[in-house]
């Protein structure tokens, strides 16, 4: 069980738009209740697509640079990123299903390139 990684400002680059996996960014800070909720669901996507694709937690209040960079205004924010780009984005709790197919989509399309 992998599990989400936390990133920051600083390595922000090389764990999201270096990755050679989708990743999804969440944009969150620990006040946040729905954060709150939206955190095991987002453990659970971990683990479901270890070795496919990867989930990242980045705190907007510690790492406000990329927060900024993102235009992350409401949190929580879901960032899908494909080959360093920003392919998808939801804002506030999204339900398991909807993320799940969001990579699923990503990886389908990844398959039959």
């Amino acid at each position: 069980m992998a599990g989400s990684i936390k990133v920051t400002d600083s390595n922000f680059d090389a764990e999201v738009l270096q990755s050679a996996t989708p990743v999804l960014v969440d944009f969150y800070a620990d006040w946040c209740a729905p954060c709150k909720v939206m955190s095991p669901i987002l453990e659970e996507l971990a683990d479901d697509f270890e070795g496919t694709a990867k989930v990242v937690k980045l705190d907007t209040d510690a790492n406000p640079n990329t927060a900024a960079a993102y235009d992350i205004r409401s949190i929580p924010t879901m960032m899908i990123f494909d080959g360093g780009n920003p392919v998808a984005r939801g804002v506030g709790v999204s339900p398991k299903e909807a993320l799940k197919k969001g990579f699923e989509q990503i990886l389908a399309k990844r398959a039959a390139a």
